[in-house]
């Protein structure tokens, strides 16, 4: 048994560790299939804003893996709550999908196209020159930029897209200001993963395919880190970084070879 699985819960990321767009990938039934058999406290956290915790839930059964919304926590909720804590009831003019609309709604945050507190910005193949144009209007008019996680692009099946880091980056330069991101490798998104497990540091474990977010963030928060090579980083890249992963895997595969 690979020694990270001693661990007693995990935090892992999606995209690139549990599926390709559609496609789940190897041994990500028997992983899931073992931590629920176990015991092992388990969240899915993943810097996507698109899709609500009960879109990611039905997502996974579709592929074949059956996860109560519970165990799923995203960027747009990590967004919703710091929003919510420090400008309780607060507009935005929001870039995103369901799963941002939404998560700012129910934090009890409202829309605003004409002057809002805050211009939100998460992945959305709706992203226009239109809503572009309109955010660089509102940030240079007193709007404050968030960011719902600074990844430069996310892996799918047939390669790699564009994330929330290059929606982003068009407006930061228009405007001159820098966003604020939540997602990964943001301290606050790990505590928020901790306190919703109801785990300490030392029990737990984070499996990731970015150096620059998962793996960053496990080492910062002084959590062990497992690479997975199934997403973003290759091999190959590791001598790029200043800091190493506690463990590197081909994928989750080989994590449960022997289970």
């Amino acid at each position: 048994m690979h020694p990270v699985l001693a661990k007693s819960a995990f935090i892992c990321d999606m995209d690139g560790v549990i599926y390709h767009g559609n496609r789940l990938l190897p041994g990500v039934q028997r992983f899931v299939a073992w931590m629920q058999e176990q015991g092992r406290r388990y969240l899915f956290l993943t810097n996507s804003s698109e899709r609500t915790p009960r879109e990611l839930a039905q997502k996974l059964a579709r592929l074949g893996v059956e996860v109560p919304p519970e165990h799923f926590h995203t960027s747009a909720l990590a967004t919703a709550a710091f929003l919510s804590s420090q400008a309780p009831g607060c507009s935005v003019y929001a870039i995103g999908e369901a799963g941002l609309i939404n998560a700012l709604y129910e934090a009890g945050i409202t829309m605003n196209e004409v002057s809002p507190d805050y211009v939100v910005v998460g992945e959305s193949p709706r992203y226009t020159y239109e809503a572009l144009t309109k955010a660089i209007r509102l940030v240079n008019g007193g709007a404050r930029l968030i960011g719902t996680n600074p990844d430069l692009t996310g892996p799918t099946e047939s390669g790699l897209v564009p994330a929330c880091g290059c929606l982003v980056a068009p407006i930061e330069l228009a405007t001159g200001c820098k966003a604020y991101y939540l997602g990964k490798p943001n301290p606050l998104m790990m505590r928020h993963a901790l306190k919703r497990l109801g785990a300490t540091r030392e029990v737990s474990a984070i499996i990731g395919d970015r150096m620059d977010t998962d793996i960053i963030a496990g080492i910062e928060s002084e959590i062990e880190t497992v690479l997975v090579l199934t997403g973003v980083t290759r091999r190959e890249d590791l001598a790029r970084f200043p800091y190493r992963p506690g463990h590197v895997v081909s994928g989750i595969a080989e994590l449960v070879e022997g289970l």
